[in-house]
Formats: structure tokens, C-alpha cells, sequence
């Protein structure tokens, strides 16, 4: 077996090992899997409106990742045993099917990749045992590794082909009023042959999902909502403390875009700018001030891809 070919939990003769990371640097390292719990159309709806025989089963499969997540070394015989910084588990509904995500963080000196995977199976196991009454047949599938950052080597295009979109409503997020600007961002993105990734969030978790979501490295992360003076509008805090470098002159167009015909647009504290190579731009929380904000973004979005990827101002 050659060198680049060798299994890194194998010892030179053949035996088992955990790794020695003792000589590795701490850094900061972020994962990100995802699965598929495939099912009727009609368990999904039941599913929606938490109507199965056994409540709570979003909530109850979450809670089920998370603590997989923190187990994992207890689970996975050679895994290491690592003090998590955060572990979240999402859920998003489809026609039929149930696609689940989970993002582990940790500041160590080995990654949480098998972290992020066993969230997701533990996860999607449990989504199954809550359906299985009324659909026996579900299938849980196509659980992988979408990205990984902070070791010697990251991996995952689709994070770099990602346009992750927070949308900031305490109502939206607890199902009590429609979203109507996340899937206007999602189809923007996709125009422009990106991946969306729409997540909504109470105003009070903004600054913990812009952090997760940065920490995923997408090509462009944009929110909406949470950008006016209401004690609980807090997502321009949230955004600078990501920020590397600040866009005023985007920030401040897209105010002057919606100024004509909503005053109050002048209140806006959005803010724009660069979180490495992830673009950073706060939308408003209206469908009207999203698309006048989508439309100066249209203008600037090549030029600053390019100007990222090394491109010349000419």
C-alpha cells in the first residue's frame, strides 16, 4: 500500500489505531452533513401539522441529533472525544420526503466530520421509528459529508456553490405567519447557479445562525428582516461581528433603492460586506424591500464574484 493510499486508522500492520492529534494545531472546524428520510406525501403532511400518533417529531428527532452528535466518540470505536462547540440539526420539508442537515463546531485538533454524520443518522433513524406506524416503508438515505472547514484540508463545493439565506422572524420561525422572503432570495439564487439554503430563525437566534452559516464558507450569505431600531432587530450586530471587511457603498443602495417609495426604508442599519471569500448582505424583512435589494445586488454581484476570484477592475 502506498503512502497516499494508506488508511489513517491502520498502523503498519494492518491493526486498528486511534490517530495521535496530539502534534496538531487548535483550530476552528466546522462540518456539515446531510440525509434524506424518503416517504408518502401524505406522512409529510402529517408530519407539518404535528398529527402522527407519536407528537413532536421534528422536535424529538433534533434533541436525537444532537445528543448522537455529543456521543459520537461513545459510537464510532476510533472517533476522539471532543468538547463540541455547537450542534445544530434542521429539517426541511419536501413533497415527500424530509431532507435533514446537521453543522458541528468545535475548536480542537481534529475535525467533526463523523460528529456531523452521526447527528444526521441518529436524526434520520428517529424520524423513522416516529413515522414507521403509518409508513413502514420510509427510507433513510443518502447521508454524506456536504462540507468540512478548518483542518489541512477542507472539503465541499457545495458549500463554495452555496447562497445560504437567514431569514429573521420570530413569527416565521414558530410557524405562526408565512415566510414570503426566503423563497424570493432562493429563486434569485438559483437564476445565478448558486444552491440555496433557506433557514429561518427567531430574531433571538440571528447571531448564533449567522455565525453557524458563516462558518460554512457559502459563496453569498444574505439575511432579511432584523435590520430596523425594534429593541429585538439585531441582526446588523450580528453581521459585523463576521464581518472582515465592511461594502458601505452596497449597504447604502440598497437603502436608496427602496427610499423612493418607502420613507422608512432611511431606518434601515443593514449592512454589507466580505466574511472571507462569502459575500454578506442584510435584506430587509418586507418581500417588497427584498426584491428592490435583489435588484441592486443583480447589478454588483458579477463584478464582485470576479473581483474575489482575482479578477482585474477593468
Amino acid at each position: 500500500m502506498t503512502e497516499p493510499d494508506r488508511l489513517s486508522h491502520l498502523d503498519d500492520e494492518g491493526r486498528a489505531r486511534m490517530i495521535d492529534v496530539g502534534a496538531k494545531a487548535v483550530t476552528r472546524r466546522v462540518a456539515v452533513a446531510g440525509g434524506r428520510l424518503e416517504t408518502r406525501a401524505d406522512v409529510i403532511e402529517l408530519v407539518r401539522g404535528d398529527d402522527l400518533p407519536k407528537a413532536d417529531v421534528l422536535a424529538t428527532a433534533r434533541i436525537a441529533g444532537i445528543a448522537a452528535a455529543k456521543r459520537t466518540s461513545e459510537l464510532i470505536p476510533l472517533a476522539h472525544l471532543l468538547p463540541l462547540d455547537s450542534v445544530t440539526v434542521e429539517f426541511e420539508l419536501g413533497d415527500t420526503f424530509v431532507d435533514i442537515r446537521a453543522t458541528v463546531a468545535v475548536t480542537a485538533k481534529t475535525g467533526v466530520e463523523m460528529e456531523a454524520l452521526t447527528a444526521v443518522a441518529v436524526a434520520g433513524l428517529t424520524l423513522h421509528d416516529m413515522i414507521k406506524a403509518v409508513d413502514a416503508a420510509c427510507v433513510l438515505t443518502g447521508i454524506r459529508l456536504l462540507s468540512k472547514t478548518g483542518g489541512k484540508s477542507d472539503v465541499g463545493t457545495e458549500a463554495s456553490m452555496a447562497g445560504i439565506v437567514l431569514v429573521s422572524s420570530t413569527r416565521a420561525a414558530a410557524g405562526t405567519r408565512a415566510d414570503t422572503t426566503g423563497p424570493v432570495i432562493a429563486a434569485w439564487l438559483e437564476e445565478r447557479g448558486l444552491t440555496p439554503v433557506v433557514r429561518v430563525v427567531p430574531d433571538a437566534g440571528i447571531a448564533a445562525a449567522i455565525a453557524e452559516a458563516a462558518a460554512e464558507h457559502p459563496a453569498i450569505l444574505l439575511t432579511t428582516g432584523g435590520t430596523g431600531v425594534s429593541p429585538t432587530d439585531r441582526t446588523p450586530e450580528a453581521t459585523r461581528a463576521i464581518l472582515d471587511r465592511e461594502l458601505p457603498g452596497v449597504a447604502e443602495a440598497i437603502r436608496a433603492a427602496g427610499r423612493d417609495a418607502v420613507p422608512t426604508a432611511a431606518l434601515s442599519r443593514a449592512l454589507a460586506g466580505l466574511a472571507g471569500r462569502t459575500i454578506v448582505v442584510n435584506l430587509p424583512g418586507s418581500s417588497g424591500g427584498v426584491r428592490d435589494g435583489l435588484a441592486v445586488l443583480a447589478e454588483l454581484l458579477p463584478h464582485l464574484r470576479d473581483q474575489l476570484g482575482g479578477g482585474d477592475h477593468a
